[in-house]
């Protein structure tokens, strides 16, 4: 196999989730090494053995040696190696939808840089159900939303669905797509949200790939206590769907 990509536990890991997606909904085979989380931290020292700054998702393309693999270390590098390397698999809109494609990229580099507030108070926890009352949120939070919420809209409307750049999966789906599983978690967070981002939610959620990571995300039996914790926050649980503890 020409890709190797190192995951970790699907029921948490936001990053994880979005090169695997990508790759499996455009058809792109790989090796899927998922190495689990000993201790709560977006770095463990295990994973120093196929990542260079103990992160995941680490992506190995052994295009050209299988000795000496050419490694990405971040989800944004992984996705811009691919949309090089296999240009007929339309990693962003294709070339002539320069509007889409730019609108895209841009939103991709959001998602990476930005949402620090989802990131710290929305925590990705695919088995839980949390009550969240959208009045009692921070500032922080409410804007990131509401950001959301307006991007999501401008790219249904502006070119015509129903994934946000068009009729086509693309990068900037799989990047939103943890936001789209926040959304399930976290209930009460589309209240912000417009009919047509509910209708994308929907969409995203019925996709058979986020079937295939919500299923096995439920039946990991590893728990991270600290995650769980963030995760919470101090609200009501409404359920707890994940297979039972080891």
């Amino acid at each position: 196999m020409v890709y190797h990509l190192y995951i970790t536990n699907k029921n948490y890991s936001s990053w994880s989730l979005r090169p695997w997606l990508l790759m499996r909904v455009l058809g792109i085979p790989f090796d899927e090494h998922l190495v689990p989380i000993i201790s709560g931290s977006i770095s463990q020292p295990h994973w120093k053995s196929f990542s260079p700054v103990a992160h995941v998702p680490c992506l190995h393309d052994s295009s050209l040696s299988e000795e000496q693999s050419i490694i990405l270390w971040e989800s944004i590098a992984i996705v811009e190696h691919l949309a090089e390397a296999i240009s007929d698999k339309h990693i962003y809109p294709v070339p002539e939808r320069k509007a889409a494609r730019a609108w895209a990229r841009s939103a991709v580099a959001e998602m990476h840089a930005g949402f620090g507030a989802i990131r710290n108070e929305m925590s990705m926890n695919i088995g839980l159900r949390i009550q969240l009352n959208v009045t009692k949120i921070s500032g922080g939070l409410r804007r990131d939303l509401e950001r959301i919420g307006e991007l999501w809209t401008e790219g249904l409307e502006k070119f015509g669905g129903p994934y946000l750049a068009g009729g086509e999966f693309t990068a900037v789906d799989a990047f939103y797509a943890p936001i789209v599983l926040r959304m399930q978690t976290f209930v009460g967070s589309m209240d912000l949200l417009g009919e047509k981002s509910k209708q994308y939610v929907d969409m995203m959620l019925g996709l058979p790939e986020m079937v295939e990571w919500v299923g096995d995300a439920l039946k990991e039996t590893g728990r991270d206590v600290l995650h769980d914790e963030d995760s919470i926050g101090g609200r009501k649980v409404l359920a707890d769907l994940r297979a039972k503890e080891e």
